[in-house]
């Protein structure tokens, strides 16, 4: 069986072909900063005519696709699970687009150019959020007044969910090579975006990614946590718009503006190690950020058996590992010199046997998650 997964950004997407038989990639294709005025491809439907052009020119035809798996940003409350898409679910994803603005409705376009391009082929809706439905009122709700949950909804439904979830089930295939309990994990997924998931027996407990992706750790750009009265503050006394408030804090904070630099990890660490000091700072209040969550983390979960460390920062750079464990040396954590090398390209305990806790990079892989979901629910 041959999956095509889709994954639309408002100005960007992607797609991989695979052959389920052996969960291999056929074909995939990445397009970014499209339909600008310099750009030939002017919206979803022209980026995914491209998509199939190439896949016709690579031998894989229209005929060819079985099935379509969408990466869907937010499902609200709607969805816990994959569903085959119907003008039903697609009213239901617009319906969450003021949650998701950046990509429920880029979500919506492809899956439209879908049926337009591909009218035989059945589509489905893959969830960011659906892994996150397991979570508790007392774990999902602010402390607001409930009206505002009752009638907009507010409330935290996390992200990266199928992150989370690919790189927990990998754990889970692997994990009678090391002889230690298995229902406490804590997943971060760190790159750009950063989150991290409390999961007890297979199911998310609490993430760090709240109504939409800013809130928590701090990231590339986007402020994480702050303190709520520095929005009225800004603009009160810098007579800041709400446009120019949201712009500041998802596109122009921590990482990118406290080093001055760049958001890029592959930038700031030279920068760091030549000396720079605000790099440094922004390193320090990097690794901080992520070990105030785990520590908080492990005590919601009561301890916890094992920390999965996956998405680009993690799987490439040993020197971020390093430093977050040294500060994670507390929970009887040894860091095994040999097996952190820079580059980590599949499942690897990254900390020693005695260790009580055990530390796993895990590449994370969503469009082939997206993939394995879509099949499972086509065979159910």
């Amino acid at each position: 069986m041959k999956i095509l997964v889709i994954n639309a950004w408002s100005s960007s997407l992607k797609y991989q072909l695979f052959a389920m038989e052996k969960n291999s990639v056929l074909a995939k294709w990445n397009v970014e900063n499209v339909w600008e005025k310099w750009s030939s491809i002017r919206n979803h439907k022209e980026a995914l005519q491209v998509a199939l052009d190439q896949l016709s020119a690579a031998g894989y035809g229209l005929s060819t696709i079985d099935w379509i798996g969408h990466r869907v940003v937010h499902g609200g409350e709607y969805f816990k699970d994959p569903v085959v898409i119907d003008d039903e679910v697609i009213a239901k994803i617009e319906a969450c687009s003021d949650l998701a603005p950046l990509h429920n409705p880029a979500n919506v376009q492809a899956i439209r150019a879908c049926k337009e391009l591909l009218p035989d082929v059945a589509q489905i809706a893959v969830f960011d959020t659906a892994f996150y439905q397991t979570m508790t009122p007392e774990h999902y709700l602010y402390a607001l007044p409930l009206k505002y949950y009752e009638t907009h909804k507010i409330r935290r439904y996390g992200f990266h969910g199928t992150s989370h979830q690919f790189v927990y089930n990998r754990l889970m295939e692997r994990w009678n090579d090391w002889t230690m309990e298995k229902n406490k994990v804590i997943t971060c997924h760190v790159g750009n975006g950063v989150s991290v998931t409390a999961i007890k027996e297979g199911k998310a407990i609490e993430t760090s990614m709240g109504m939409t992706p800013l809130e928590w750790a701090m990231m590339g750009t986007r402020s994480g946590n702050i303190d709520p009265a520095i929005i009225t503050y800004l603009m009160t006394h810098e007579a800041m718009t709400v446009d120019q408030i949201n712009d500041l804090l998802n596109k122009q904070s921590w990482l990118l503006w406290v080093s001055w630099i760049s958001n890029d990890m592959r930038e700031i660490l030279p920068a760091m190690a030549q000396g720079d000091a605000r790099c440094k700072l922004a390193f320090a209040m990097y690794i901080n950020s992520l070990v105030k969550y785990i520590w908080a983390y492990a005590a919601l979960l009561w301890w916890v058996d094992a920390i999965v460390l996956t998405a680009w920062v993690m799987e490439h750079r040993a020197v971020i590992r390093t430093a977050l464990l040294e500060k994670l040396s507390w929970m009887w954590i040894a860091i095994d010199e040999q097996a952190n090398q820079d580059e980590i390209t599949s499942v690897t305990r990254i900390s020693t046997l005695d260790s009580k806790v055990a530390v796993v990079v895990i590449p994370t892989n969503e469009e082939l998650m997206i993939a394995e979901q879509t099949l499972k629910l086509v065979q159910s």
